[in-house]
């Protein structure tokens, strides 16, 4: 699979060229078009209890659908919910990387996507304790609010990243939790900023500059006891977002 971005940083969209015959696993409601020709099919990958984990606990859909090129080859354009960048993760046996809640998008052949609790530290940090881990051999495609930033540490340095801003992290990296002010609950209110990672090299983070849970609240707060079609209640229907900025 050879992916080739467009319309980034702010609202891009990934096309996924597939050669005669290759496969490639969607998220529910992340395609956007594909070419003639290319096959699908949609069930709960991994069986029922799987899709169940996959979308109570991981943030996904209960369906994953699959993608399958004709023989003259094909492509399927993909993209995630929220205005923003997305991201090609490189994922080797060796280098497995856990993905924030709702952030996977798509991943070629060879590629496995499975819950996995992402410890303590993710769910008091805002980010619901579950995520995804990507292994396998391929590609990973992530969807972030904002801008993709990449950090390489190497062995000794390390870097102080919000929790609200992680999207993934190489799973061998070690990583710590605290108040953004240490040891001082009011300091860390004081500051805006609540909770914050650690992140100890040598591996790969990867953040997005936008923080959709700040937005989320901000929404709430400048729209206070509006009717759920303009407040967030009105996501899953009538007016949401499009009515609030209208």
């Amino acid at each position: 699979m050879q992916v080739n971005l467009r319309h980034n940083p702010s609202f891009t969209v990934a096309r996924c060229v597939l050669a005669g015959g290759e496969p490639m696993r969607v998220e529910g409601g992340a395609m956007i078009a594909h070419s003639e020709g290319v096959a699908l099919e949609s069930k709960a990958q991994g069986g029922i209890m799987t899709g169940l984990k996959r979308s109570v606990l991981g943030g996904g859909s209960f369906f994953v659908t699959t993608y399958t090129a004709p023989p003259q080859g094909g492509w399927v354009d993909v993209a995630g919910v929220l205005p923003g960048d997305t991201v090609s993760i490189d994922v080797t046996p060796d280098q497995p990387f856990f993905l924030r809640r709702g952030s996977w998008i798509a991943n070629s052949h060879g590629v496995e996507i499975d819950t996995q609790w992402g410890g303590m530290a993710n769910l008091f940090g805002g980010e619901g304790g579950f995520g995804f881990r990507a292994s396998g051999q391929g590609q990973a495609l992530a969807s972030v609010y904002g801008a993709v930033d990449v950090i390489d540490l190497e062995a000794g340095e390390n870097v102080t990243i919000d929790t609200g801003h992680v999207v993934a992290y190489a799973l061998d990296i070690r990583f710590q939790m605290r108040r953004a002010a240490q040891g001082r609950t009011i300091q860390s209110m004081k500051s805006g900023e609540g909770w914050v990672f650690d992140f100890f090299g040598p591996g790969r983070v990867l953040l997005q500059s936008r923080n959709p849970e700040a937005f989320a609240h901000w929404v709430a707060q400048t729209a206070p006891g509006e009717t759920p079609r303009e407040g967030l209640g009105g996501l899953g229907g009538g007016g949401g977002l499009g009515s609030f900025f209208n």
